[in-house]
């Protein structure tokens, strides 16, 4: 089969990379791909969300799947379209249609759909520029920290975190002043849960599922949780304080829920489902949905998958997921990223990237890189996720720093403190 990869970043490539392990006969192509997807595939010149462009490559390479990596494209129908093509009849897509991709599309649906259907989140309200008093008010019965987010996508810059009222105050204003655009015209106010963080993950054929790997992913950019948030600055799977007992818990209490609660309002969702999870004090609490593979998280539960990925892939297309299987391996995964001096604001491109050809005992997934007359530079603020795995995390841990040691670019930063918090939690 002949399949075609959405996406030009690390997600992407670690999709790429774990389908090109697959011993069924594939042929991958990428879109736009990268240098590191151009090593296992075909990389196609082709925005994602050049809907008459995905068309075409589809239809010049004899493409049966398609497999959707970024938001953007899922929450402005790509599934749609090509499901609905005539000409595209027979290529699976794996990625919701708009229907089901408004889970991360809107912070108010997903709220909503959340509370029609029991599944545990942060108490909220939903507000417009004609409703801002009535936020100020439901603001004041809140405790800080407050919590804003805008509506609709916004590039991960949509969500901030905010101690002091007024400044939240003012912050609410120029968000609905058009801050992020359309996307802030609804801002979502939350209570603040307070626990730790983690992420589950599961692909469906809108009938049944699969869990993937749990991972936890570390946002700001400085060390300790310090700074400013970024697209994810490392991660590791498995999470040590998710237990059994607990991911038990998120099956019972959020997966199924979730699942059910689509079919039971006629959203046929395929593809991937990610949930951006809070553990308080041993209960699961949802703060997102994802529509699909988060990233760098995706670099992270992939390598611990033995079985065939592209097995999973077909269920979904078959609809027959329920007789698939799917095997976790017990080692430990961690990313390291590397990312432009200035990132997450302004930065530079174009630097030379050097010592990549040194890097043995690690996976290098490439997130913001580019060929410049066959030289690899920096084309983005994350450039690298630098995987490794072992029998622990601090094996792994040491695998990916010794490989980050290697790599150089001007400005390279990097977090080197990821998986320190759970270093002392044992489930």
């Amino acid at each position: 089969m002949n399949i075609l990869i959405l996406g030009s970043g690390g997600r992407e490539h670690a999709i790429t990379w774990k389908l090109a392990q697959s011993t069924r006969p594939l042929k991958l192509f990428v879109a736009p791909g990268n240098p590191g997807t151009a090593a296992l595939a075909v990389n196609i010149p082709v925005d994602p969300g050049d809907f008459e462009g995905v068309r075409r490559t589809i239809i010049d390479h004899g493409i049966g799947m398609v497999v959707v990596g970024p938001e953007a494209p899922l929450a402005d129908g790509i599934a749609d379209y090509i499901e609905d093509d005539p000409a595209l009849s027979g290529v699976s897509v794996i990625g919701p249609r708009r229907a089901g991709a408004i889970l991360e599309g809107s912070k108010d649906f997903a709220k909503g759909f959340m509370k029609r259907h029991g599944i545990p989140t942060a108490s909220y309200g939903t507000f417009t520029a004609e409703t801002i008093s009535d936020a100020v008010t439901f603001m004041k019965g809140l405790k800080p920290p407050y919590v804003l987010k805008a509506d609709g996508l916004a590039a991960g810059k949509g969500v901030l975190i905010l101690n002091d009222f007024d400044e939240a105050v003012d912050e609410l204003k120029a968000m609905l002043g058009g801050r992020f655009g359309a996307a802030g015209s609804r801002v979502v106010i939350e209570e603040y849960l307070r626990g730790i963080e983690m992420s589950a993950f599961v692909i469906t054929d809108g009938r049944s599922y699969r869990i993937l790997p749990e991972a936890k992913d570390y946002k700001r950019i400085g060390e300790g949780d310090t700074g400013k948030n970024t697209g994810g600055m490392g991660a590791v799977s498995p999470v040590p304080f998710a237990s059994p007992e607990f991911l038990t818990r998120v099956e019972d209490r959020i997966i199924r829920p979730t699942v059910e609660g689509l079919k039971e309002e006629g959203i046929d969702y395929r593809g991937f489902i990610f949930f951006g999870l809070m553990n308080v004090e041993g209960d699961p609490f949802v703060i997102e949905y994802n529509a699909r593979l988060g990233d760098p998280e995706t670099e992270v539960i992939l390598p611990r998958i033995e079985s065939d990925f592209f097995d999973l892939l077909e269920g979904v297309a078959n609809r027959d997921l329920e007789s698939r299987t799917v095997v976790f391996s017990p080692e430990t995964a961690v990313t390291i990223m590397v990312v432009s001096g200035g990132y997450p604001d302004t930065y530079a491109k174009g630097f030379p990237v050097t010592g990549t050809e040194r890097v043995k005992e690690s996976t290098l997934f490439h997130a913001g890189t580019r060929s410049d007359n066959g030289l690899l530079v920096t084309s983005g603020g994350r450039v690298i996720a630098v995987t490794s795995t072992g029998g622990s995390m601090e094996e792994a841990l040491a695998r990916s720093y010794a490989s980050v040691r290697e790599v150089s670019f001007s400005g390279m930063n990097y977090r080197k403190d990821i998986g320190f918090d759970l270093k002392n939690i044992r489930q």
